[in-house]
């Protein structure tokens, strides 16, 4: 919040200096000897951080006849005691606004507060960036979608806040945002009264929302009767609008570095999953928001068998996608030459780890199917043991303690076989899953085992509908939790 003070912080010189004109210094100086108040013992104001002398000053009251008359130094406190009182408001308000972590929960907080502030009811506000690169977004206050819809209809040069975000400013004289009686105004389009008679509202008031970098949106607000703010208001949710701006375009910035994050990642991971008879395959992955090293693979080999493959690179962002695409290219031409022996596959991959990429470690489980014979052959480099779900049994597999790739100067561990019974899925997944949980490792462990036991007898032959239920049960808030950074990848295989 330090920027706000800096750009508010003033002298109260200039202050007195506009109440010459209104003869305050005059009383001033008869009213106190040496031209100070009588109740002031400085002999200067004393400086306020904070004071804006652009917010217009508090309406007063006039006083009844016969009321004595108040000191000018009374009036003087009280004005500053309101701008004091709106600027400590503005921070509050400001500060939860900078908490906020999504465009989403920006917008939200964005119309509450300026409802708050204009003395509204109900509001809406609209994020559609000027480049049209995106995203869009519309969240309402006090609003249902069905709502929205309907305000949606309205033709965008009907509304005060649609003609911001179309780059157009609104019609008349004084502040374009302002529609104080829409339902007596001249020229006012017939859907947009038809609107305003059946959602209850009778006055609105539009703000644009723009940063450095061209428009970014608008807000409204809704008055249920006819009204407007008063200047005072509109100079807050103005400056408010101003922060509000700002933090939205860092957020729109880190939301599409983030798109583009995972859109890389999606890119050098499997487009679809093969079909081999035998097996049904699902997965469900996410990226962490700052991109990260996990992936999967599903590869069809000779002989009608399949290699599964799950694990994970060390790091995150943009460095450690990369190395994954690395590991995951080297990985499937290593299973083409020789994936029937797990263990080798994994011993050239530590190889290549270790010489090309020395400053990185990695896990990873690569299975080796035959769905015909229902026979898997595993080898494990410090990854999590795959969980085998079935009718009679939901127990995770045993396999070999072995370290992560890249982390000793030989790797080797031997390898283990299991036998899924016809109809049992094999769950293959990354530490993120459990590490999303916040728990410490064994109660994870134990709450996707939880999870897998629960599975409903109607979806256990499916095993897309098998990694759903896992999922929102271990993560009842779901992938999307903009609170981890951990990526996710849950791979089920159903053997027949």
């Amino acid at each position: 919040m330090l920027d706000m003070a800096l750009h508010l912080r003033v002298d109260v010189d200039p202050l007195i200096a506009a109440q010459n004109d209104m003869g305050v210094c005059d009383a001033i100086e008869q009213n106190a000897p040496g031209g100070k108040p009588a109740d002031m013992s400085a002999p200067n104001v004393p400086k306020v951080a904070g004071i804006d002398p652009l917010v217009p000053p508090p309406a007063q009251t006039p006083a009844p006849a016969g009321t004595p008359s108040v000191p000018t130094g009374a009036v003087i406190q009280d004005r500053l005691a309101g701008w004091v009182s709106d600027l400590t408001t503005l921070h509050e308000l400001t500060e939860r606004l900078v908490a906020t972590g999504t465009l989403d929960e920006a917008l939200h907080e964005v119309v509450r507060a300026g409802a708050a502030l204009v003395g509204a009811r109900r509001g809406l506000a609209v994020l559609e960036p000027a480049d049209g690169l995106g995203p869009a977004s519309t969240v309402g206050l006090g609003l249902a979608h069905a709502d929205l819809g309907h305000i949606e209809t309205v033709p965008r040069d009907a509304t005060a806040y649609g003609r911001f975000l179309e780059g157009v400013a609104g019609p008349g004289d004084g502040d374009p945002g302002a529609s104080p009686d829409l339902l007596h105004e001249e020229g006012l389009d017939p859907l947009h009264r038809e609107v305003a008679r059946r959602l209850g509202y009778a006055a609105s008031y539009a703000l644009p929302l723009a940063g450095a970098a061209g428009r970014l949106g608008a807000a409204v607000w809704l008055y249920d009767e006819p009204a407007e703010p008063a200047e005072r208001q509109r100079h807050l949710v103005r400056l408010y609008g101003r922060y509000a701006s700002e933090h939205l375009a860092r957020l729109l910035e880190l939301e599409r570095a983030r798109a583009q994050v995972r859109a890389l990642t999606e890119e050098l991971l499997p487009s679809r999953l093969p079909r081999v008879a035998g097996v049904r395959l699902a997965v469900r992955h996410r990226t962490g928001p700052r991109g990260g090293g996990d992936f999967y693979d599903a590869l069809p080999l000779p002989e009608g068998a399949l290699g599964l493959v799950v694990g994970s690179v060390t790091g995150a962002g943009p460095s450690a996608t990369a190395a994954m695409g690395r590991l995951r290219a080297s990985m499937r031409a290593y299973a083409v030459m020789e994936g029937e022996d797990p263990v080798a596959v994994l011993s050239d991959l530590e190889l290549l780890l270790r010489l090309t990429e020395p400053a990185r470690s990695a896990t990873a489980l690569l299975a080796y199917c035959e769905p015909a014979k229902r026979k898997i052959v595993l080898a494990g480099a410090g990854h999590t043991p795959p969980l085998i779900v079935g009718e009679r049994r939901t127990e995770y597999a045993e396999t070999s303690l072995s370290a992560p790739l890249g982390m000793l100067s030989c790797w080797e561990a031997p390898s283990v076989d299991i036998s899924p019974h016809p109809g049992e899925t094999v769950l293959l997944y990354t530490d993120g899953l459990l590490r999303r949980t916040g728990d410490p490792m064994d109660r994870a462990f134990a709450r996707l085992h939880a999870a897998a036991a629960g599975v409903p007898k109607a979806v256990r032959n499916d095993p897309g509908a098998i990694c759903d239920h896992v999922l929102r049960t271990v993560l009842p808030d779901g992938l999307d939790a903009v609170d981890s950074a951990e990526d996710v990848v849950l791979l089920a295989a159903r053997f027949d």
